[in-house]
């Protein structure tokens, strides 16, 4: 703002001009200002920072949002379940816990078919015949004792497998794969990437 003093008798009066020049942050705002180009008025530099707090069609707004975490939600469902490590978990993500899941994925485990066999043993346990509950459970221990077998070895396998591509076993792996192989082969997540016998490298 340019100041200039005029002189009079009796003191001195001060008369101020309007300064029209734009500043360097008004001219940041303008999208059409800057070197080469006419300064923008006061009344453009006013519009130009006005923004609308909110949307003029607030259902069309929040439809649009609605839309957007949906595939949002879809795309990340559909990376987890093809083993995108974009989209995993913690508890998912690393090279060592993909090899984990191809090592299970590839082989047959009893412990998969446990829960069938426990669902059997349920519903013969409402059976009033003596002996066919008696032997149901006796079916039971076994199959839990061959299941806590199998995965023994598994867990071996898989461990010596591991040091041998990576040097040393994350921790945690076990109990990583033993829960995997509880699980039906089409229900595991993330899915499956591997047939069954196509053991990892």
């Amino acid at each position: 703002m340019r100041v200039i003093l005029i002189g009079r008798d009796r003191g001195l009066s001060v008369a101020k001009r309007p300064d029209t020049t734009a500043t360097p942050a008004d001219e940041a705002e303008m999208p059409g200002s800057g070197k080469g180009r006419a300064t923008p008025s006061r009344a453009e530099r006013e519009a130009a920072r006005k923004r609308p707090l909110v949307p003029a069609d607030r259902k069309a707004a929040a439809r649009d949002a609605r839309g957007k975490n949906a595939e949002a939600r879809e795309r990340a469902r559909l990376g987890m379940a093809a083993g995108d490590e974009r989209y995993l978990t913690q508890r998912d993500k690393g090279p060592q816990r993909r090899y984990v899941r191809d090592y299970v994925d590839a082989r047959y485990t009893v412990a998969e078919f446990l829960m069938p066999v426990m669902l059997i043993v349920v519903i013969f346990s409402f059976v009033q015949i003596t002996a066919l509950q008696y032997y149901a459970i006796i079916v039971l221990w076994v199959f839990f004792a061959i299941a806590i077998i199998d995965s023994i070895v598994m867990v071996s396998m898989m461990k010596r497998r591991i040091r041998d591509k990576f040097g040393a076993a994350e921790r945690g792996l076990n109990w990583y794969a033993i829960m995997r192989a509880l699980q039906f082969r089409m229900i595991r997540v993330p899915k499956p990437q591997v047939k069954r016998g196509q053991y990892p490298a």
